[in-house]
């Protein structure tokens, strides 16, 4: 192993079908950006639908990702920035304010994080708990659209906020799962915010942008505009619900099926005749227009409901930053197109925004998420401090009451 007073970084994505894990330093000739130094991947047989079913399975699968990403790294991770992921993932506005209390009236740092805190006042059922909390705009004294009020002057500061919420009875058994795999939680975030941070520009994100992660078991989306988080929502829809619809229409198992969506799904023009699969010794044939008309029919379904989502926070058709996916299921040939044509808006596959090291070895958009978390690593991990030692574990409110995002913002616009 490495000499451990080396600062890295590392991301965890623990998804439904793999836990992906990326292990990241500063980059020797630019410190403000990220190398990859290594990463690790292990099947996850724990999860349904980016939810724990079973502890020691994803333990077991968490371990294996860490052990491999240790190996090519050469460190040893003792914690990592994590993802939480399901249906149980939701977003509420909420408004605080606040009276400022100087003599001056000049609005002071932690002012503004009073004004933050006061809009986590919010009535949650008893299994919810508060995962991060994103401040979108400022107002003083009536006067709107501020985005950072400190040194201001005035006598009330209100903010609007996002909070993001989780159910407390499923971030538990995630936690009883790393804490199996002996690995601690630095920090924790959404799948969909972690994959932004790797792929979009600063400029996608303060013209509006909708980040779509197109995972196994269920779809992200965050809309980032002004340079702030709008939305977090989770769809309980993905690459394995595709597999299934395969499964059912052409009669026959899910381990063929995966084959057949992974070598010829397509929302492309569709061919005529019909594709061949050889798996088990045996060959199997399908008409390759059954296949198009099921992958349609899936991605249609999740597409309306994006569009669902979309119009529920008045933003459909209003995003000139457009629709950006990730995620496995993004490698569907024509599926940009076919996104475009759906939500009405341009639409294209995410690219890595300028990371260095190992960016090869990770180049499959299935990793956009485990390096995105890697990237908030760096962000997040205060300067002169080592991952030797054991991470903040169970953090409880991220984002804008830790000022995260407001870091991440004056760091692209430098």
């Amino acid at each position: 192993m490495r000499e451990q007073q080396t600062q890295y970084f590392v991301g965890l994505d623990i998804g439904t079908s793999t836990v992906r894990c990326v292990v990241g330093t500063t980059d020797p000739d630019d410190p403000s950006k990220a190398a990859i130094v290594g990463h690790g991947a292990a099947a996850n047989s724990g999860m349904r639908k980016g939810v724990v079913a079973h502890i020691d399975d994803v333990a077991d699968a968490v371990s294996h990702a860490l052990t491999e990403a240790e190996r090519v790294s050469g460190f040893q991770i003792h914690a990592a920035t994590v993802n939480i992921n399901g249906a149980h993932v939701g977003g509420i506005n909420s408004k605080g304010v606040i009276a400022i209390s100087t003599a001056n009236r000049q609005i002071t740092d932690e002012d503004r994080i009073r004004s933050e805190e006061a809009a986590t006042i919010v009535n949650l059922p008893a299994n919810r708990e508060i995962l991060q909390v994103f401040a979108k705009n400022y107002r003083v004294d009536g006067q709107d659209n501020i985005k950072d009020p400190v040194g201001m002057h005035g006598v009330r500061l209100e903010v609007d906020t996002h909070i993001v919420t989780a159910a407390t009875p499923n971030v538990k058994s995630l936690e009883m799962a790393l804490e199996k795999a002996r690995v601690a939680i630095s920090h924790r975030t959404v799948s969909s915010l972690a994959a932004a941070e790797a792929v979009l520009s600063r400029e996608q994100k303060e013209a509006g942008t909708l980040l779509l992660d197109i995972g196994a078991g269920t779809t992200n989306l965050v809309v980032i505009e002004d340079g702030e988080v709008q939305y977090v929502g989770v769809i309980p829809i993905g690459g394995i619900h595709l597999t299934n619809d395969l499964a059912i229409g052409l009669k026959t198992d899910l381990d063929i099926a995966e084959q057949v969506k992974i070598q010829h799904a397509t929302l492309a023009a569709a061919k005529t005749g019909k594709v061949k699969i050889k798996l088990h010794k045996q060959e199997y044939s399908f008409e390759n227009e059954d296949i198009a008309m099921i992958v349609e029919a899936r991605l249609d379904e999740l597409f309306e409901l994006v569009e669902k989502e979309l119009k529920h926070i008045h933003k459909s058709q209003r995003l000139p930053g457009g629709v950006v996916l990730v995620g496995g299921t993004a490698k569907i040939p024509g599926i940009a197109d076919f996104a475009k044509e759906k939500l009405q808006l341009p639409a294209r596959v995410g690219a890595w925004q300028p990371i260095g090291g190992l960016i090869d070895t990770v180049s499959d958009i299935s990793y956009t998420t485990a390096v995105g978390l890697m990237l908030l690593d760096m962000y997040l991990l205060p300067q002169g401090t080592h991952h030797g030692a054991a991470g903040k574990a169970n953090e409880k409110v991220f984002g804008a009451l830790d000022t995260v995002w407001k870091r991440i913002r004056r760091r692209v616009s430098s």
